[in-house]
């Protein structure tokens, strides 16, 4: 294993079109492809992450097209991305809707510098609030997953996720993963004031680097990211409010050991906590 003192992101805030046909995604994956390989071909990044279902458009029209409009693994998506993967010796994770025994979800897969699949996450919990239907057309996943990079351990979570704690904890202690890549979709809609607070939270109280990535858009944007440690000598670094915006990212090894050292929030956990005094 390749171990390493920094790792760079190339963090992607990009536009996704109305998505009506397979011919309109596939197009669009093409271009989102060239945006992405002319960030590489400027500078190298050991890892590319894109937001949640960064083939199509998150909308009712496009889920109700998700016969045509979904992909298997290896499908228009595996084999547009594997190929920047290969050319640039980079991971890429990007986001599609899946679908497998006639059910849809909704996917982060990641595939290495050698263009192979190195691994897939389903979304663990479906939003439906707000702008989100997603319980109406998708599966919930059912484990959680992670991955390498540079000695790095990283683990890919969705949207909504971030407002589940025990899952973030889990993949901190359980996983002892370094950095969180969380890949949403925020709409400007009741929870997306709310939606910074739970990535610093999530950030500090794990000490991980956590990445809150959005899509560009009059709706969405304002992409987010966490060291281990936020305060008002290190906040947290913002994207563009609306236009798409790319960022190189350095994960450093020292800042997530420095947070840990300073502030033992992990290490001063009960290894359980009684329901009340009598228990």
């Amino acid at each position: 294993m390749n171990f390493d003192n920094s790792l760079s992101v190339l963090a992607c805030q990009i536009h996704v079109p109305c998505t009506k046909n397979a011919q309109i995604k596939n197009r669009h994956l093409e271009n989102t492809s060239r945006l992405v390989a002319d960030q590489l071909d400027e500078q190298h990044s050991d890892l590319v992450l894109l937001p949640e279902l960064s083939s199509i458009d998150y909308s009712r029209d496009s889920f109700e097209r998700l016969s045509e409009l979904s992909e298997v693994m290896e499908g228009e998506s595996f084999q547009v991305w594997r190929e920047v993967a290969k050319k640039h010796r980079t991971t890429v994770l990007y986001s599609f809707p899946r679908v497998e025994s006639g059910r849809y979800y909704i996917s982060i897969a990641a595939v290495g510098p050698n263009g192979e699949l190195i691994g897939f996450y389903d979304k663990m919990h479906l939003a439906q609030f707000g702008e989100s239907m997603e319980k109406e057309y998708f599966s919930r996943g059912k484990r959680m997953f992670t991955l390498s990079v540079k000695g790095f351990v990283l683990a890919p979570i969705i949207c909504y996720d971030i407002r589940i704690p025990e899952m973030s904890r889990a993949l901190a202690l359980a996983h002892n993963v370094d950095v969180i890549l969380h890949a949403g979709a925020y709409y400007r809609d009741e929870s997306f004031y709310s939606w910074h607070h739970f990535a610093i939270t999530r950030a500090i109280e794990n000490q991980v680097y956590f990445l809150s990535l959005n899509r560009a858009g009059d709706n969405y944007g304002h992409s987010i990211f966490c060291g281990p440690w936020v305060d008002e000598t290190a906040p947290p670094m913002l994207f563009s409010e609306k236009q798409e915006d790319f960022h190189r990212l350095i994960i450093d090894r020292g800042a997530i050991s420095r947070a840990r050292e300073r502030y033992s929030f992990l290490k001063d956990r009960f290894s359980h906590y009684p329901a009340n005094e009598n228990s």
